[in-house]
């Protein structure tokens, strides 16, 4: 059973910035897997806002080219989301999981971490 565990949400004014972090523990060769961060609001459906190939190919939903740089390490089984010049409109619960464009297998999602963005 893989378990993702996200953290380093908070509450940022606009233009601010946020490092997310998720790490994978459990049975998984976590270097295989291209990993994604998502995002929620009330409402809405979950959305895939990056992706990073397990070779390094990197994916953006236009709403965040340019301010979002997903990356990952490995060693640590871990993958990160750099956000700058924040938005209210990102405001969300962010998750991570394996890439739901592929064929992969998507583990059961994790609590999520709270991004706030706002005055």
């Amino acid at each position: 059973q893989v378990q993702l565990v996200e953290s380093g949400g908070g509450l940022v004014q606009p233009g601010g910035s946020l490092r997310l972090s998720c790490v994978a523990s459990g049975s998984i060769i976590f270097r295989i897997y291209s990993m994604g961060w998502y995002r929620q609001v009330p409402g809405k459906q979950r959305e895939l806002v990056a992706a990073i190939g397990s070779g390094g190919s990197l994916n953006y939903v236009d709403s965040v080219k340019g301010r979002f740089t997903i990356s990952r390490d490995n060693a640590k089984n871990t993958v990160y989301l750099q956000m700058n010049s924040l938005k209210s409109e990102d405001t969300a619960v962010y998750y991570c999981n394996s890439d739901s464009r592929t064929v992969q297998a998507m583990w059961p999602w994790g609590q999520g971490t709270q991004v706030t963005v706002s005055s």
